[in-house]
Parts: structure tokens; C-alpha cells; sequence
């Protein structure tokens, strides 16, 4: 009980930091650090310069390559904005339809979702709220509707980051891990664009006329995003869903006559040509390009790129993990190199760039300190065997109910931390030490970890500052967080059943 308390300490002060105290992320990560690396050394009796070890392979894994992923998405997106794409790309979608149904499933939803795939970070929440208040929609309903869509595309967001950190952290195949939370997901991906129509149609009444659209929104999400996820992995899996979502909602709404009851005013804007729409796509359509070539899809790319990569052991104490660095096939060097073509297919120039790169060292140098303690932390904790006490009592605490508990562990961590990645590195262990203990297939098990991200995203005060700043909402944290906090917990409780029975049936 005690070392389960005391191996707690850590996570525990990032909640009270973080909720209680009011601190930045990166300084209650920091403090979390700190304790882990006390409590190793004096509770757990690790060594000092094995706990230090411990540490340093975190920071590692952190840069390279989840810090480089995090960096080139961002400029990415910022590159666009500078050269005027992202206006572009928000004029194609809202020129589709009149209904507001079917603007809200295209800004909301799918274009959310490709946001999130692509950027991640808060992006997929602040730009198609801000959109929606643009075109007319209230910002409190723009903002629900932005958290209810951004939670399930959370485990694969930022090119699948959280998903690739997970199985490099506990040595799981990308691949698998991929497609058994897809697969958990499908149900929640349906349920979303359902949940969105109907809150902006006031209930079942907003289904009217567009039940065809929202089931086809959903399918073609979830469907590319299992096959993705089972044939090349995590990076890809949400952005082609959305893609594809986002085309057969674009198709089936451009058909759709807007009910008189639902129809919205939307400025007539200057025609685009098909050269300004590439233009404006370039930098996204050349990182699904490269991406898809240096996949396992094309292993003799994929083989020869391999080549480039460095193994090293960093750990100096018993049972020590190894770290792959892939110097040239990783997302964030591809990703980069698509925001520079790209860029420069849009007209940017170099101080455009040297602008875009400063812009994003600033907004993100906070995020970076933050994933370099969390994963130090989890490091740590993981090698000292704080772990393993976390898990032992947990599981003997709950016995073979542990899967209707694992979704709201994963959500916890989303919840105090505002990231997927850092709930996937704070309790991923836990959830593979219970599925060693209860003999369940660890992907299932350590899959319920991200399933659970998705409800915790919705509603993580991270999630909702983001949103309510985008709208200029600032003091309404409370009122937002009741109006989400029902669809959270209604997709907890479905998840707890999906997990328990699942465990069953598929663990």
C-alpha cells in the first residue's frame, strides 16, 4: 500500500500542480521529475547514476523523435498560415453547403480531425472553433462541438505520436498497437459525428435529412483509419481517415438541399482555381506522399532508409531497453522537408520560413520541457520498479474488474495533462504490467489506455483553455466543462463495457 502511494507521488503532484497550484505544464513536470528521481534513489534504493541513466534515455526518446515530430507539424501548420494556404483551405470547405448540419460535420469534424492528425497540439480545436464563429455559430456551441470531435482522433494525432511513442516505450509493434485501438475506437468514431449533428440540431430532430451523411462522415473516417492502421501504422491512420471523410462529406453535402429550418448565410466568396487549391493543399499532400513512400508499403524504400539509423544502450543498470535513432526515415524529418517544398510552392520565402521556425521554437519551447521531464520521469519510474508496485496493488485491488478501470486511467492522464502522449507515457506500463498479471493480450490492454484518452482530451482543462482563448471566451472555463463533461463520461461508461466484455471476448 505504501510503495503503491509513494509510486503514486509523482503523478499525484502533476494533478495538484497542475489543478490546484494553477502551474505551467512544464513546471509540474518538472517537479514530477524531481520527485520520481528522489524516490527511486531513496525508497526504491536505485543508484544514482543508473537513475540518472534512466533519466537521459527519456530526454532522448523525447527529441528524437517525438520533439522533432511536434516541431515540424507546428511549422508545418504555421507555414501555411503565413503564405495564406490555411485561408484557402477554409474557403473551400465552407463554400460546400448552406445547412449548418453539414458545416459543422465538415469544419468540426472532418477538418478537425485532419487538424489533429496533422498538428495536433490544441490546432484541431482553436482553428475550426474560431471558423464556426466566423460563420455565425454561437462560441460555446463552436467550442462543444470542437472538443466532442477532437477527442477520438487523440491517439493518432500530431503524425500518430502518441501511438508511436507508446509502442517504442513498451517495445510493441507500431502496426498492431495501431489497429487494435482502431478497432476500439470504431464505435466512438461512429458515435461522434452523430453526437455533433444532434447538438447542433437540438437533439434527434437534427438527424432530419441527414442521417445518410452523418453514418457515411463517420464510416468513411473509421474504415481507412483501421486498414491504414493495420497495413503502415500510426502516422498516417487519422490523417487519411479525415481525408476520406472530409471528400464523402463534401460529396454527399454538395447534393444535400439545406433545410429551410437549418440553412445559414455563407458569404459569397471569390472563386478558387484548381491551381490555388493544390497550391494550398501542397505541403499536406507531400507528407502523405513521403510518408506512404518510406513505409513498410514500399520496404525496398523502407529497407534502404533503414541503413541510416543508430541502436545504443543508455540504461547502465540491469535489464536495459535500447533506442533506435532513424536519422532520415522519421516523421519529422519528412515532415519538415514537405513544409519547405511545400512553402515554397505557396511563394514563401526564406525569412518566411526563419519567421515560422522562431514563431514555433517560442509557442512550443514550453511543450518541449515538458516532454522531456514526463518521459524522464516515466523512465524512472519504470526501471526503479515503481511501476511495477503502481500495478501489483492496482490489480490485486481490483482483480479480473481491472479493464473496466484501464479507459479512465488513460483518461486521467489525458485529463491532467492535456496530452495523449503523456498519459500513454505516465500509465502505459501500468497497463502492461496488468496485462502480464491477468494473461491478456498487452496491445488490447495498453490499447484501453489510449481508448480512454479520447474521453479524457474531451474535457482536459488544457483542452478547454485552448478553445475558450480561439473564441475570446476567457471565464467561461466552467460553464464549457459542464456542457462537455456529460458526453465524457457517457463515452467512459460505454468504454468501461467495451473494455470489460471486450477483455473477454478479443483479451
Amino acid at each position: 500500500m505504501i510503495d503503491f502511494l509513494l509510486g503514486l507521488l509523482p503523478i499525484i503532484w502533476l494533478a495538484f500542480a497542475l489543478m490546484g497550484l494553477k502551474w505551467p505544464a512544464y513546471k509540474a513536470a518538472f517537479g514530477s521529475l524531481v520527485l520520481s528521481a528522489v524516490l527511486a534513489v531513496l525508497r526504491w534504493h536505485m543508484g544514482i547514476a543508473d537513475m540518472a541513466a534512466a533519466g537521459v534515455e527519456g530526454f532522448l526518446m523525447a527529441l528524437w523523435p517525438i520533439i522533432i515530430v511536434i516541431l515540424a507539424a507546428v511549422f508545418t501548420y504555421r507555414v501555411s498560415l503565413k503564405t495564406g494556404g490555411m485561408d484557402v483551405i477554409k474557403q473551400m470547405i465552407t463554400s460546400v453547403c448552406s445547412d449548418s448540419r453539414v458545416l459543422v460535420l465538415l469544419i468540426a469534424w472532418c477538418f478537425g480531425g485532419f487538424m489533429e492528425g496533422m498538428a495536433g497540439f490544441g490546432t484541431a480545436v482553436a482553428i475550426p472553433a474560431s471558423m464556426l464563429v466566423s460563420l455565425g455559430f454561437d462560441p460555446l456551441f463552436s467550442c462543444l462541438v470542437c472538443l466532442i470531435a477532437n477527442g477520438v482522433p487523440t491517439p493518432f494525432g500530431s503524425i500518430g505520436i502518441p501511438t508511436v511513442t507508446l509502442a517504442n516505450l513498451l517495445s510493441l509493434e507500431n502496426a498492431q498497437l495501431s489497429f487494435v485501438t482502431s478497432m476500439q475506437e470504431a464505435l466512438f468514431v461512429m458515435l461522434c459525428p452523430i453526437l455533433i449533428v444532434m447538438v447542433t440540431g437540438h437533439g434527434l430532430k437534427g438527424m432530419k435529412g441527414v442521417v445518410g451523411i452523418t453514418i457515411a462522415s463517420g464510416l468513411s473516417f473509421i474504415v481507412p483509419q483501421i486498414l491504414v492502421s493495420k497495413f503502415i501504422g500510426a502516422e498516417l491512420a487519422v490523417i487519411i481517415g479525415s481525408v476520406c471523410s472530409l471528400l464523402v462529406t463534401v460529396i454527399l453535402g454538395s447534393k444535400k438541399k439545406p433545410d429551410p429550418e437549418f440553412a445559414m448565410e455563407v458569404k459569397e466568396k471569390t472563386p478558387l482555381s484548381l491551381n490555388a487549391c493544390l497550391k494550398a493543399w501542397s505541403p499536406f499532400i507531400l507528407i502523405f506522399v513521403f510518408l506512404l513512400l518510406t513505409s513498410k508499403l514500399v520496404m525496398p524504400v523502407y529497407s534502404f532508409l533503414a541503413q541510416f539509423s543508430s541502436k545504443v544502450t543508455v540504461y547502465t543498470g540491469e535489464n536495459p531497453g535500447s533506442l533506435t535513432f532513424s536519422w532520415i526515415n522519421t516523421p519529422g524529418v519528412w515532415i519538415f522537408l514537405s513544409a519547405l517544398i511545400g512553402g515554397k510552392i505557396q511563394g514563401a520565402r526564406a525569412s518566411d520560413f526563419a519567421i515560422c521556425l522562431k514563431e514555433t521554437l517560442l509557442q512550443m519551447k514550453e511543450t518541449m520541457i515538458t516532454m522531456l521531464c514526463v518521459l524522464g520521469c516515466a523512465k524512472i519510474m519504470g526501471y526503479s520498479g515503481m511501476i511495477s508496485s503502481i500495478a501489483a496493488f492496482a490489480i490485486s485491488a481490483t482483480g479480473a474488474f481491472y479493464p473496466i478501470f484501464a479507459p479512465w486511467i488513460g483518461a486521467l492522464g489525458t485529463f491532467v495533462t492535456g496530452s495523449g502522449t503523456n498519459s500513454g507515457v505516465l500509465f502505459g506500463g501500468v497497463q502492461m504490467q496488468a496485462a502480464d498479471s491477468l494473461q491478456v493480450d498487452p496491445y488490447w490492454m495498453v490499447s484501453l489506455n489510449s481508448l480512454g484518452v479520447a474521453a479524457g482530451k474531451m474535457m482536459s482543462p488544457q483542452s478547454l483553455a485552448i478553445a475558450l482563448a480561439s473564441i475570446n471566451g476567457k471565464g467561461k472555463d466552467s460553464e464549457l466543462m459542464g456542457k462537455i463533461m456529460p458526453y465524457a463520461l457517457f463515452f467512459l461508461v460505454l468504454m468501461s463495457l467495451l473494455a470489460y466484455f471486450g477483455t473477454k471476448i478479443f483479451g
